[in-house]
This record gives C-alpha cells, structure tokens and sequence, in this order.
C-alpha cells in the first residue's frame, strides 16, 4: 500500500504526518513515543492499510514536524495534545482508534478521556497508564522533574546520547542482527539538532504531570470499556511489563501479549504486531 507524507498547519505550527490507505476505511491513528517519530510506524503502516486507513503524526518537537525553540514554545504534553486533536479535527476524523506507545500514551489517552464517543478501540505498545509499568531506569528523570539543576540535569542528559538511543532500541532483544540501524541512527541525527536538547528536556520535567491523570484514564477504562489490545515487550525495562497486566484491573476484557522483545518491540515483532492488530480490530471494529 503507498504511504503519502503529508503536512497540515495546526495552530501555528507545521504537522507532518504520515497517511494510508481508503479514506472510508475505519482510522487508525499511530501515535509515537520518545526520541522517535512516526518513522517508527514505516512498515506497520503498510501491513494495516489495506484495510484501515492511517494516520501517524510526528508531535511537535519530533521528526518533521515544527520544533520551535523550547524558549519560545510551551513544551508540555498537554499542548502536544492540543495539537494532535486539532490535526484530527482539520482531517474531519470523528472517529478512530488509537495506537499508541511511550510519549504516545498520555496524548493518546488525554485525547480518549476528554472524547470517549470519539475513541473506538486502543492498542498500547509499551504505553503506560498504571504506575506499575515504570522501572527504575525513571528513577533520575523523576529525580530532574522534581528538582531540575546542575546535581540531577546530567543524568537526564545522557538518554540523549547515541549510546542511550541504541541501547533503547537493543535492550531486551533476543537477536539484535534484525534490528535495523537506520532506526537509531534517524532517531539520534533528530536529537542531535540544535537546541533538540532542551526541547526533550522540557518535556522530561512535564513527564510527572501525567501521572497526575493516571486517575481519570483508569475511570474512562472502567466506565467505557473500550476494546484494548496491549502488545508489549516482555524484556522493555523503560515500561515494564507489569504495566501491561495491570489494564485487566479496570478491563477484565483486555487482551493483552507479551513479546519476547524490548522497547521498540516493531523492529524485530512487526508481523506478529501487525497480525495481532488485524484480530483485534476485525473483531471489535465489526
């Protein structure tokens, strides 16, 4: 299926997002996490687009999309929200269902909460709303978000580095021969631009605000009960595996599998992933 690459103006910055597939086919929108961007979807997008149609923006700060200076603009994850709903608004999409992963999953979920007409189904790859899912490797962001400065900033400022980048992408890996360098080496080239850093820092101390919301996610689970579908790797020490499990509590229905793979569990899981997909969105989108 051919992949178009598409850019919208939205409230004065420029999205690029990725699209697939019949415009009357029920939407999936793909929502990335960190220090990736929607070239994290590039092959699951064709393998779901001949019967979906798909969407996949990068967020404001990532991949081709705007990254104004953090001093200029207001780096939270409740205004990279703003931004993707607005993105989904100006594509007239009413209703859709979600993938999403890391950073993906406040914005995805924040989205889900406030329009729970609007949200027909979830699928979470390493996308945390429990605090059962963080391990220790939060332990010195948590520590920056609290008190940012000199004793707690170069803790943070090492999962910047190509060294962290790879070891994201590799960790938990059962065969590391099939993941692809091009991955980490897009990823990081992003990072790597001036003042990058501090955009990714800015949203490093925002990252605590989310948890404040874990509360009305869990409610929006009980009280809709919508389809989930978690894909999750087993091996993922950034969100572990518990915070897969931990879904059934508020969705007994939720169907969830645990990969043997880490973090980027599409890089060395994607037909698996995609063919999980496929199931579960035949069976609660019909």
């Amino acid at each position: 299926m051919t992949t178009r690459h598409l850019f919208a103006e939205i409230d004065g910055q420029t999205v690029f997002y990725r699209e697939a597939g019949p415009a009357d086919a029920p939407t999936l929108v793909l929502l990335h996490g960190f220090p990736t961007s929607s070239h994290m979807f590039r092959e699951l997008i064709p393998a779901l687009a001949d019967r979906y149609h798909v969407i996949a923006p990068d967020h404001i700060g990532f991949g081709r999309s705007s990254a104004p200076s953090a001093d200029t603009y207001e780096y939270t994850f409740d205004n990279l929200t703003a931004v993707t709903l607005a993105l989904l608004d100006h594509l007239g999409l009413q209703t859709f269902a979600l993938y999403i992963q890391d950073y993906g999953a406040p914005i995805g979920l924040k989205i889900a909460q406030a329009h729970p007409d609007r949200v027909t189904a979830i699928i979470t790859q390493s996308g945390n709303a429990y605090t059962e899912g963080f391990t220790p490797f939060w332990e010195p962001l948590f520590a920056y978000a609290i008190e940012p400065g000199p004793d707690t900033e170069p803790a943070v400022r090492a999962l910047l580095t190509a060294e962290a980048t790879h070891w994201q992408y590799t960790h938990g890996v059962k065969d590391t021969t099939l993941i692809s360098p091009d991955a980490w080496t897009h990823d990081q080239a992003l990072l790597d631009r001036p003042g990058n850093a501090e955009i990714q820092l800015a949203l490093f101390r925002d990252y605590k605000n989310n948890l404040d919301a874990y509360p009305a996610f869990q409610e929006y689970f009980r009280t809709t009960q919508v389809p989930l579908l978690a894909v999750w790797g087993r091996n993922d020490e950034i969100f572990g595996p518990d915070g897969a499990e931990a879904y059934r509590r508020d969705l007994p229905d939720a169907e969830i599998h645990l990969l043997n793979a880490g973090h980027f569990a599409l890089e060395d899981q994607l037909d698996t992933i995609a063919g999980y997909i496929r199931g579960f969105l035949g069976r609660v989108l019909n």
